[in-house]
């Protein structure tokens, strides 16, 4: 029995460790399996991702008919164009890289970008915008800007483009008016047709756009009243329309544009009343309305606002008294209401202040002591220039 005990521990021994060693060797054989599973599951996911689509023929050949519309000889920024890729390394182009449509179209004539900084000269470009644009009907973003002779009108079908979210066209010589139907851009977030010729009024289709947050259609030739539903645009923080024709009263409905920061209608024919509403707009920040026809006096709310740091209200025809209104909230860093028709004294008011930068009420009928101490000691006589009877520091001393 002892040998039977001690025979049958060995062989045991011998046959458990064989046992183990066998286990271990089909454990590695299936880590090793799965280890070169994994390698060839991440290596297909890689070569997936780092794929990308080719150009698509029919936006390739939009871009090139694009192309030959405009001339530029001085920067040179089509040289690239070349080639059956339109998605690589073609200037200004870029590409959605799973379907290889073209979705972005970026050409600025004065950035920092080196084809320009090389050139050591901002772009200049000739011709005008084909219609062959609104064929990349993937285009998400839409930059033609500061090329300063690109001329021809917005092409009418650009408000096919759908998927169209920023419109940016400032600064050339565009004439025309704005597409009737610009309403259909229903994604359109910026709208930047700034600096050019445009002409006509402003298609009240535009207000459709609810999503629009950024509008500058200033220094153009736009004429004709704002839009009666222009507070239809909601979301909007910036709206830049000064320097233009436009004509009729300011919508007091605009006060309810609870998102509108800025807010330029300076140099134009705006007549009427200033609505007061506009003082209770929580986040303006600055408003121009000088340079137009508004008559009436200036709304006590618009002077009291928390918010408001510049407001321009000059060469209007304003009349009345400056109301006494400005509290410790009233942060002003440039106050002008200058050249208008004010009357009375300068507003004590003033010097309760929180801050004023810099104020100009020359040139109105105003009468009487200007308050001593701050913001008034830091004020120069042209401030308060050609008045009626205005006397103090910075003028002479009353008698």
């Amino acid at each position: 029995m002892p040998q039977q005990l001690i025979c049958s521990t060995p062989c045991s021994s011998r046959s458990v460790a064989a046992e183990y060693e066998s286990s271990n060797q089909k454990m590695a054989a299936t880590s090793l399996h799965i280890c070169l599973l994994l390698f060839h599951v991440l290596l297909a996911t890689a070569g997936k991702s780092s794929a990308t689509a080719v150009c698509s023929s029919t936006d390739r050949g939009a871009l090139l008919e694009f192309r030959s519309s405009l001339s530029d000889p001085y920067i040179g920024v089509f040289s690239s164009w070349t080639g059956d890729d339109c998605c690589n390394n073609w200037f200004g182009v870029a590409c959605d890289p799973e379907t290889g449509r073209v979705s972005d179209l970026t050409l600025r004539g004065e950035s920092e970008d080196p084809i320009l900084t090389r050139a050591g000269r901002s772009g200049l470009m000739t011709g005008r915008i084909s219609p062959a644009i609104c064929r990349l009907d993937h285009l998400s973003t839409l930059i033609i800007a500061d090329w300063k002779q690109i001329t021809g009108s917005i092409p009418s079908c650009i408000t096919s483009l759908s998927a169209l979210r920023i419109l940016d066209l400032v600064g050339n010589r565009l004439s025309g008016s704005l597409p009737h139907d610009i309403g259909k851009l229903s994604h359109l977030t910026v709208l930047n047709i700034a600096d050019n010729q445009i002409s006509g009024s402003i298609p009240n289709s535009l207000t459709q756009i609810t999503g629009l947050m950024h509008l500058n259609l200033a220094n153009n030739q736009i004429s004709g009243p704002l839009p009666y539903n222009f507070p239809n645009l909601n979301m909007l923080s910036r709206a830049l329309l000064g320097r233009n024709q436009i004509s009729g009263e300011i919508p007091a409905s605009i006060g309810f544009m609870n998102r509108l920061s800025d807010l330029d209608l300076a140099e134009n024919r705006l007549s009427g009343s200033i609505p007061a509403s506009l003082g209770s707009m929580s986040v303006l920040s600055s408003l121009y309305l000088d340079s137009n026809h508004l008559s009436g006096g200036i709304p006590a709310m618009l002077l009291g606002s928390k918010g408001l740091g510049i407001l321009n209200l000059s060469r209007n025809v304003l009349d009345g008294k400056i109301p006494d209104a400005f509290t410790s909230r009233s942060y002003f860093t440039s106050l002008d209401l200058s050249f208008n028709k004010l009357q009375g004294e300068v507003p004590k008011t003033l010097l309760t202040a929180e801050y004023i930068g810099h104020i100009d009420l020359s040139h109105n009928h105003l009468c009487g002591r200007i308050p001593a101490g701050s913001p008034f000691d830091h004020l120069d006589a042209a401030s308060f220039a050609n008045n009626d009877c205005l006397c103090s520091w910075p003028l002479k001393s009353c008698q």
